[in-house]
């Protein structure tokens, strides 16, 4: 069986155990009232998403941590003289990390002292940051992956020690990013299995297919989760989802070298996260007044009259151009 057909078997068997297991997970989420708690700043026909089950991040997590698992048991525990299969366990453990700790972002939000608001930015971020910058270490010098490939140029250009804190860099605002994207139904799980599988194709082109595969089964997964996520959602991805998401994009990014394509292929994220940086710059700067008329920018168009299943639709519809343009760029 080629590369291509396993990784994309893979997609189907991920998405068909996501399934499987989503009703189960609903009833559980709902028993114990692990509902969405809507920011009193949401324009007021989010309000009907109130008690949404949140947390739906364990879906998607769970059967790509066991497929990958289970496809690189051997390989993970030693027993292969290559070892390739292991360069697969940073993105499982970053994608494990991030969920953790987004997980209790919404517990926190949910059921703690922070209720409504979640844990302080503060300790969230400085937690992210120690997680980057060892996903950033391990990258650099245990599985030594290319620091930057640019487009039309054929050789591999050397960060030397700078590659560390860029691509710490990397994953913490590409983290964010997917969690600001993650405000519609459908929204972020789109952009994102789209943008994953972009890499997914650029990593087969390398031939890395163990990572590849990884992409894909990650891809099946999140379509497994759409399934329940689409308008009107009868879950919420949460911080546990988006979190992990994001940081395991970042990830297979920069293991393929091909990272500066992130402005591209990840361009919707790019644009929801610039959207908060401009609109709380902009509100300083000029004692409360507002660039957007909401942040993240999926608001704003809202806002503007666009209907929540517009706004996902042609923010999907850019972010698949954006994915083909940027496939196309990785072979130049």
């Amino acid at each position: 069986m080629s590369q291509m057909a396993l990784s994309l078997s893979l997609a189907g068997l991920s998405f068909m155990m996501t399934v499987i297991w989503g009703g189960p997970l609903l009833r559980i989420l709902r028993f114990f009232k692990i509902g969405k708690i809507i920011r009193v700043d949401e324009p007021d026909h989010h309000r009907v998403k109130m008690g949404t089950p949140t947390m739906g991040g364990v879906m998607f997590i769970l059967p790509v941590l066991l497929l990958t698992g289970l496809l690189n048991a051997v390989a993970l525990i030693g027993l292969t003289i290559s070892g390739v299969g292991r360069s697969i366990l940073l993105p499982m453990v970053v994608m494990i990390g991030f969920a953790i700790l987004g997980a209790l972002d919404d517990w926190e939000g949910i059921r703690g002292k922070r209720k409504g608001e979640g844990m302080p930015a503060r300790t969230k971020f400085m937690i992210q940051v120690i997680l980057a910058l060892s996903a950033a270490g391990i990258l650099k010098y245990v599985l030594d992956v290319p620091d930057v490939f640019f487009p039309g140029l054929s050789f591999e250009v050397e960060l030397g020690w700078w590659y560390v804190p860029i691509a710490a860099f990397i994953i913490i605002s590409e983290s964010n990013a997917i969690n600001f994207t993650d405000g519609l139904d459908g929204l972020a799980g789109l952009i994102s299995a789209t943008a994953i599988a972009a890499f997914g194709g650029i990593a087969l082109i390398q031939d890395q297919v163990y990572l590849a595969r990884f992409c894909f089964t990650l891809v099946g997964a999140i379509f497994g989760f759409l399934w329940f996520n689409v308008h009107p959602a009868e879950l919420i991805m949460g911080d546990m989802g988006a979190l992990s998401l994001g940081a395991t994009f970042a990830v297979v990014a920069l293991m393929t070298g091909q990272w500066p394509l992130l402005l591209v292929i990840g361009i919707i994220p790019l644009s929801e996260a610039l959207s908060v940086v401009i609109q709380v710059a902009y509100f300083k700067l000029t004692n409360g007044r507002r660039f957007f008329k909401m942040a993240p920018i999926h608001l704003h168009f809202e806002l503007l009259g666009w209907s929540e299943t517009q706004v996902v639709q042609r923010f999907w519809l850019i972010g698949l151009m954006a994915a083909m343009i940027g496939i196309g760029l990785s072979l130049v």
